[in-house]
């Protein structure tokens, strides 16, 4: 299971930083994350400042 980046993202950039595999990217207007790429490591959640990271 893969996380995804919920509509209270701020695009921060915080947890593109923080995700070993690069699954995430900047998107329009907020961040995604590639569920392919996404190994549930769960790095981008605590960097997260919005709280906008979550279990898909």
């Amino acid at each position: 299971m893969a996380h995804v980046i919920t509509d209270a993202c701020v695009a921060c950039g915080a947890c593109k930083d923080a995700c070993p595999t690069s699954a995430i990217a900047e998107g329009d207007p907020i961040y995604v994350i590639d569920g392919g790429a996404c190994v549930d490591c769960g790095a981008c959640v605590g960097e997260c400042p919005s709280n906008a990271i979550k279990p898909e």
